[in-house]
């Protein structure tokens, strides 16, 4: 039945993908606390406006993908298509503007309305930090920085590769700006419908188009660099040589940029080849407008974001947790000894799972199938001589072992 499935481009965590997935996680917030990122969550939706302001009528995010719906109050809300706004939003609710700079790190679901394929669902998670109220380079270094780590730390940095740019100043951007509508307006017939809309709102959209024909155009498009202000070129000089400084290689990619107004200065992104179509795992950039278009004052931001998902498919297997001691109970009087001794060893750190039901053998069926890494067997007789029959489910063997040093002969099978 359509209803017992789960709804297109979402997916069930079952055990073993949520363990990559959690390890994903927590691998990368203890290499950014690390850094001083501490963790906080924003919530899963927020008013409409917190992303129509800062994303733009005319991206694809707000014109397509974003899960918007009147609540029962009649307020317009959005699950949120990503963080950095949901973040910045909760930096001026909380008045934290006057603790500046702060360094978030943060994991949670996401949700956008677009075509499911590998590495891209319309539920997905994310991992993030937003460093806010810091305006000069180091912030950038900084940043990617601790994306290099985490990927490192996850074992896959060498599979990928960090492309980096500059989206300059507002003076260089106003600039570039100029030179843009000139040249796709000469080349009106030859946009998308999508591009030519953007074309009067924000022509740096257009740079970020997936549609084939505007590609071809953006790639004999003006390059940015040549409208780049003194300033601009000395940021870039300063983060380039930051990079260097700490080590971290880098490729220059001149085609890439975020559209969107209140990015400037760096834009990076991680990306890898092991991925198909979805070869960007991590990407970010300078936002120095953004809180400021929110309503607030100018306020500098940099930060990035990752999927979860796309890293968890790269990252080697991930240890399975502790093998259990099964404790099987042989018999009805066995049960509630059983259950009490399963408790204990639980207390005393094991990881222990009861033999619910059933007779020896589909108890003992139970554990192999769990993975348990001994047996302990309780029957009558053992039980009126105050001991157990452990089995080493690896070997075979076993042995009766009194339940006073129960927990010193279980300890060898940690």
């Amino acid at each position: 039945m359509k209803s017992l499935q789960p709804v297109r481009g979402t997916h069930d965590l079952l055990p073993d993908a949520f363990r990559r997935h959690r390890h994903v996680a927590g691998r990368a917030k203890a290499i950014a606390e690390a850094y001083g990122y501490l963790e906080m969550a924003t919530p899963i939706f927020e008013f409409t406006d917190v992303f129509k302001r800062t994303l733009g009528d005319t991206s694809d995010v707000v014109s397509k993908e974003m899960y918007s719906f009147a609540d029962r109050g009649g307020e317009e809300v959005t699950l949120r298509p990503e963080n950095t706004a949901g973040v910045c939003r909760a930096v001026m609710s909380n008045g934290l503007r006057q603790s500046l700079p702060v360094k978030f790190f943060y994991d949670g679901p996401m949700f956008r309305y677009e075509r499911p394929q590998k590495g891209r669902q319309r539920q997905f998670h994310q991992i993030g930090v937003e460093l806010i109220g810091v305006e000069g380079p180091l912030g950038d270094v900084e940043v990617i920085a601790l994306g290099a780590h985490i990927l490192k730390g996850l074992g896959i940095l060498d599979k990928t590769t960090l492309e980096l740019n500059t989206l300059g100043d507002q003076d260089s951007r106003a600039a570039y700006r100029a030179v843009l509508v000139d040249y796709f307006t000469a080349r009106h017939a030859q946009l998308s419908e999508d591009s030519r809309n953007r074309l009067e709102r924000n022509p740096l959209r257009i740079l970020d188009s997936k549609d084939e024909g505007d590609r071809r155009l953006v790639a004999d498009a003006p390059s940015f660099q040549e409208y780049l202000t003194p300033a601009a070129k000395d940021f870039f000089a300063a983060v380039t040589a930051g990079l260097d400084a700490v080590g971290i290689a880098y490729r220059i990619n001149p085609r890439l940029v975020r559209g969107l107004d209140y990015y400037c200065h760096s834009a990076f992104e991680f990306t890898t080849t092991e991925l198909g179509a979805q070869g960007t795992v991590l990407a970010g950039g300078r936002y120095d407008g953004l809180i400021e278009m929110m309503g607030g004052p100018a306020t500098p931001g940099v930060g990035w974001a990752a999927g979860i998902e796309r890293l968890a498919m790269m990252v080697a297997d991930v240890a399975p947790p502790a093998r259990a001691v099964a404790v099987v109970p042989v018999g009805v009087a066995a049960e509630l000894e059983a259950l009490k001794l399963t408790q204990s060893l639980r207390h005393a750190g094991f990881a222990a799972d009861l033999g619910y039901s059933g007779n020896l053998g589909r108890r003992l069926k139970r554990a192999d199938r769990i993975g348990a890494r001994v047996a302990v067997i309780l029957g009558d007789d053992e039980l009126a001589r105050g001991a157990a029959m452990v089995r080493d489910l690896d070997t075979g063997d076993q042995a009766e072992v009194s339940l006073s040093a129960l927990q010193d002969h279980l300890a060898r099978f940690r």
